[in-house]
């Protein structure tokens, strides 16, 4: 398994790419409400993206993706498409997954937007999701395992009666969109991997209220919880240092949650 080790110059241009991706969630924010359609947060996305980022999308065209960002609602538990004919509405709960690309290098990152007055399951399943995504972020740091992140996601998903999706896993990144190594979100055999200071990669656990098997739709992208139930998804880009990581796709309001993680050099 060929791993890239990532330069400091190659990290400084993750940083920038990083920043980009996390600054199209902040800035969407505001627009996700009742009564918007996912097609017009991504034209807001794309339009921010292209025009005032100077980037490009990474998801626009790849394998023929028709859209810029990546939203799925509520039981949509990854590559939902954008459409006018899908309108949000009161206590829906969607993912909204943004890839960036400037100076040929990737940003990739993904969170969770509660539309309106939020419902119990909804915001326990989204809370639950991100605390996963953070436990393991803050176990990352070099000498250590790979599989011990999917285990410890495994073990808190699960210790809360959710399950974890099996067939969507983290991935390297950089240069490349998917690059090695995979990084499963439960306990599985890893290959060996030790994680070393200068790789880069996803950590993006998608969790399910339900079973978490899924289903394909039609339209060869969409992909939602076999039993209709729940699906959440958190996501971010981060570099192993010296001795914990560099999250590159921090949003402003995740600083204080996550203190603990070193978070530069």
């Amino acid at each position: 398994m060929a791993i890239s080790i990532k330069t400091s110059e190659d990290i400084e241009k993750m940083r920038v790419s990083g920043r980009l991706a996390a600054e199209v969630l902040e800035l969407i924010e505001p627009y996700v409400k009742p009564g918007v359609t996912t097609g017009e947060l991504d034209r807001i996305c794309h339009d921010h993206i292209t025009n005032k980022q100077q980037a490009v999308s990474a998801c626009l065209g790849y394998h023929g993706f028709p859209k810029s960002v990546c939203i799925s609602v509520n039981d949509v538990v990854c590559h939902g498409i954008p459409n006018d004919d899908k309108t949000l509405k009161d206590g829906d709960i969607v993912n909204i997954d943004v890839t960036v690309i400037k100076e040929d290098f990737h940003g990739d990152t993904s969170k969770m937007f509660i539309v309106g007055k939020p419902t119990i399951q909804g915001e326990r399943l989204c809370r639950i999701t991100q605390e996963s995504l953070y436990l393991a972020l803050k176990m990352v740091k070099p000498g250590i395992r790979l599989r011990t992140l999917g285990k410890a996601i495994q073990q808190f998903v699960e210790g809360n009666d959710l399950s974890v999706v099996r067939e969507y896993c983290g991935h390297g990144i950089g240069k490349g969109f998917h690059e090695e190594p995979q990084v499963l979100h439960y306990d599985a055999d890893d290959g060996g991997v030790v994680l070393q200071k200068g790789m880069a990669f996803t950590i993006e656990p998608m969790v399910n209220i339900g079973d978490y098997r899924i289903r394909t739709m039609k339209d060869g992208w969409t992909v939602k919880t076999k039993d209709r139930s729940l699906s959440a998804q958190y996501e971010h880009t981060i570099v192993v240092t010296d001795n914990g990581c560099e999250i590159m796709t921090l949003r402003k309001e995740e600083e204080p949650a996550l203190s603990a993680v070193l978070i530069n050099e």
